[in-house]
């Protein structure tokens, strides 16, 4: 029985809809993963989707099944809106072909942001033109319609760069209108990493709590005490915790996330699949 989503498909886009006639309020919505849907002001950012089946169906007869928990909340070809896309790294759920290619047929003037130094892998794996993506390393800034987009480095599980000294694992802190929204991407805690987030007053923190754990085989991420501690070193005035309750051998009980924050008095919300926070000045 998978986990059920708070809302998905018909009921999600009728939520997308209608907050889109509110003014001057960010809108955010947790697709699963480390997938987040924001909207301001009518136009829409999208971090990181994974709306397939496709790690499941490709590890289903190895010894590492990724067994699906929780619903999907939406097809990604019904997401008509999209107007900016991103991809921090090249691991499947953050760059998913199954899910970026009927979202870029649906939506013709889409943007995508990307880590520069992964311009050839993405290109390939989408068979989309190589000058297409917009490329960022850390400590670069670029405007993609009204959003704002800093590179910062993400460890995963170390800051890794290509032969030109550019990032392949990286976070995003996005600014539009008043607000700074940080999309950790997949990352432990580095040296500096407080230093280089703090300078950007982020509003609403999306970070990971599924840990580091060798015995998963895969690269880990902060586990629920790392990011609510993390959350408050930057000051961040709301965290919301992502990868997890997505495949069942790497995941983690966001309960554990909520005491931490208690304990360190870090400010945060918990969102259910296909649940949206409204924030506004």
């Amino acid at each position: 029985m998978l986990k059920p989503a708070f809302q998905k498909d018909d009921a999600l886009l009728a939520d997308i809809n209608a907050a889109q006639n509110q003014s001057d309020v960010l809108n955010v919505w947790w697709l699963g993963q480390s997938g987040f849907l924001l909207q301001y002001n009518g136009k829409h950012v999208l971090f990181d989707p994974y709306l397939s089946d496709s790690l499941s169906e490709k590890y289903a007869d190895t010894d590492k099944p990724h067994v699906r928990i929780s619903e999907r909340v939406i097809d990604p070809a019904q997401l008509l809106m999209i107007d900016v896309v991103t991809s921090s790294h090249n691991h499947t759920d953050h760059l998913d072909a199954n899910t970026l290619l009927p979202l870029i047929a649906a939506n013709s003037t889409i943007q995508f942001v990307i880590p520069e130094a992964n311009r050839a892998f993405i290109a390939e794996r989408l068979q989309s033109r190589p000058d297409w993506p917009i490329g960022l390393t850390d400590g670069q800034t670029v405007t993609v319609d009204e959003f704002t987009f800093h590179g910062v480095p993400a460890a995963h599980n170390e800051i890794e760069r290509d032969p030109e000294g550019r990032c392949k694992f990286m976070g995003f802190v996005v600014k539009i209108g008043p607000f700074s929204i940080y999309h950790s991407g997949d990352t432990l805690w580095y040296d500096g990493m407080v230093e280089i987030l703090k300078p950007f007053q982020v509003d609403v923190a999306f970070l990971p709590i599924n840990g580091n754990k060798p015995e998963r085989r895969v690269a880990g991420n902060l586990n629920s005490d790392e990011a609510a501690r993390l959350g408050k070193a930057i000051g961040a005035q709301l965290v919301i915790p992502h990868h997890y309750d997505l495949f069942e051998f790497n995941t983690a009980d966001p309960a554990e996330f909520v005491q931490a924050c208690e304990q360190y008095g870090t400010p945060y919300r918990v969102l259910q699949l296909g649940e949206r926070v409204s924030i506004s000045r």
